[in-house]
């Protein structure tokens, strides 16, 4: 049996609601043309009042067993990179697990923020290697709506609901996973964070007054962090894992910001890349938004059995993950609604 590990399945579950930018833009104080021209995010998804995290995760989760042609009890390990939690304990990934039936598996979360997915396909494939074989879930999902100041346009106007998951299993020797490369820059812990609900500040009648639980970012100095350590990340990870820049076919970066992607992609020498974006229709969906962007490429027939696909998280922490992949999944199956359980998850 093979140890190399890789990319079997995706799947990907966006809420209904879609929210355009003119919907948004009065309570920010913006236009909804200022919107996309300093974007590039025309609308975005919400959850419905009754939909959780793990409610996304799951859909997505189904979607990614169908694809890879395995049953919950084939899974060994489901991972969920979150920065919204359905709640701060027990993990998202518990109910996960649970939801979708995959009762053999371990279940734990990852919070990297908007690295989450790449830290925790990391971690997925560690398992994997260190038992020699089975099958992880990766799942990336987030609810921003839930913790946004619709008052705050640094923060208002980018984000997005939704969830992305893939299936890691072995794969033939020379596919799937080449490389991984993460870094954390806790020195600048401050440019992105939910300041109370946890032991530092716990939850009170005047954080909440205050306006404490929602999520606040520095977006001139998370531009600095990417412009100034992302290019290099990918260099780095490009060089460890013994692969030329020419030769990477897909660029799935964080769908952070469309104007800034398009920036990034011209300071990085990837010549013969195809730039891979979502943020337009979807926002920014933090941990999701890498799963999400890869289950649109490889359901668009965009990525072919062999392509070098590079993957580039980065946000809160900061964090930083780069992961290369050659790919392996098979071709896309017609795009379902929903999987095997969707239906009867997105009310729980």
């Amino acid at each position: 049996m093979t140890t190399d590990i890789g990319i079997i399945g995706t799947g990907s579950a966006l809420p209904d609601r879609v929210v355009t930018n003119a919907e948004i833009a009065p309570a920010a104080g913006v236009d909804a043309a200022w919107i996309e021209r300093k974007t590039g995010i025309r609308a975005r998804r919400r959850a419905a009042a009754g939909q959780a995290t793990s409610n996304l995760a799951a859909i997505a989760a189904d979607r990614a067993l169908l694809a890879a042609g395995l049953s919950p009890d084939d899974v060994d390990h489901v991972v969920v990179a979150t920065s919204t939690p359905d709640h701060p304990q027990p993990a998202t990934a518990s109910l996960v697990q649970h939801l979708i039936g995959a009762r053999s598996a371990s279940a734990a979360d990852v919070n990297a923020v908007c690295s989450g997915f790449v830290y925790a396909l990391a971690m997925a494939e560690g398992l994997l290697h260190a038992r020699g074989g089975g099958h992880a879930l990766v799942i990336g999902a987030d609810i921003y709506s839930r913790i946004l100041d619709p008052r705050d346009r640094k923060t208002a106007i980018l984000f997005g609901d939704g969830a992305g998951a893939v299936v890691l299993g072995p794969v033939p020797a020379g596919g799937g996973v080449i490389g991984t490369r993460l870094r954390g820059h806790g020195a600048e812990h401050e440019l992105i964070g939910v300041r109370a609900g946890g032991s530092r500040l716990p939850a009170s009648v005047r954080s909440v007054l205050d306006g404490e639980h929602f999520f606040r970012m520095d977006g001139r100095g998370v531009r600095e962090f990417v412009n100034g350590h992302v290019p290099g990340a990918i260099t780095a990870a490009l060089r460890e894992g013994g692969v030329p820049a020419g030769a990477v076919d897909h660029f799935v970066p964080h769908q952070a910001n469309g104007v800034m992607l398009r920036e990034l992609a011209g300071a990085i020498d990837l010549p013969n890349a195809r730039l891979h974006l979502t943020v337009g229709e979807f926002g920014n969906t933090g941990a999701a938004s890498v799963p999400i962007t890869l289950d649109a490429a490889h359901r668009s027939g965009a990525l072919r059995p062999g392509d070098v696909v590079l993957l580039a998280g980065f946000g809160g922490g900061m964090n930083l993950g780069v992961s290369l992949c050659r790919w392996t999944a098979p071709p896309p199956r017609p795009a379902a609604r929903t999987g095997k359980h969707a239906d009867a998850l997105s009310h729980r």
